[in-house]
């Protein structure tokens, strides 16, 4: 019998949701569409109980992480102090490794902090839908969108990054080796973005000059056409950032 070709083993990712509305959304939808087998583990379950954690799985065990986004805060670590020291100590261990990573917005301001940067409160929060402008080489990856933003804080990237994304008020994207930060959310969709608003009260969003029926219009307006960058911007990172070598061959 003529000899079978080696079967190529399945790529696996772990998405990290800090909550139980920020799984993987469109991002996960892209890795499965493009052959991973995709885990989403989530590290907190009770919006009262932040520091109440499931064990964050050992990153090592995946060929690729990415790390969603938080109602919680970098600049207030006590109260989630029973998991966020070893999620930062697993990012700087797998970037070592050079295991490929992803993280949005507050995935964004973990990778930053992990590997050398700040995080800060925002001196403006960004909520709704903003362009991007290019980084200072003039190469913006994700494009113009324009992309979902939802955050009160915002990162200042490792020095060693490249800076491919901002808008006046934050740093939208960053590269360092095979880890990718955004502070922008493209994985967001119809389903997160009921989700996100099931946990916000009128108070809250009136505070920031919000509706929820305005962010629902948006979402509607804006949802397949990001679906589809999203899913541009997922293949940028895999091709270019975490596995640029099979891209090649």
């Amino acid at each position: 019998m003529p000899e079978q070709p080696a079967q190529t083993a399945q790529k696996s990712a772990l998405i990290v949701a800090h909550e139980p509305d920020g799984p993987g959304g469109q991002v996960a939808v892209r890795l499965i569409e493009r052959g991973f087998a995709v885990t989403t583990h989530v590290i907190t379950h009770d919006y009262d109980q932040p520091d109440v954690a499931t064990g964050i799985p050992d990153f090592a065990d995946f060929d690729l992480v990415a790390i969603m986004g938080s109602i919680r805060s970098l600049t207030r670590k006590g109260e989630i102090r029973s998991w966020v020291h070893e999620e930062l100590d697993q990012i700087r261990a797998a970037h070592e490794r050079e295991q490929p990573m992803l993280g949005v917005c507050f995935g964004g301001q973990l990778l930053a902090e992990a590997l050398g940067g700040t995080v800060e409160l925002a001196p403006e929060t960004e909520i709704g839908w903003f362009v991007l402008d290019d980084g200072p080489d003039g190469t913006n990856p994700a494009g113009p969108g324009p992309w979902m933003e939802w955050h009160h804080d915002r990162f200042t990237p490792p020095p060693e990054a490249d800076v491919l994304a901002t808008t006046e008020r934050a740093v939208q994207l960053f590269a360092l080796g095979r880890s990718v930060g955004t502070q922008f959310h493209p994985e967001v969709d119809l389903a997160h973005i009921t989700g996100w608003l099931e946990t916000a009260d009128d108070a809250y969003l009136a505070e920031y000059g919000q509706h929820r029926d305005a962010i629902m219009a948006d979402i509607m307006d804006h949802d397949a056409r990001n679906a589809r960058q999203c899913h541009d911007f997922v293949d940028w990172f895999l091709d270019t950032i975490a596995f640029p070598q099979e891209d090649a061959a």
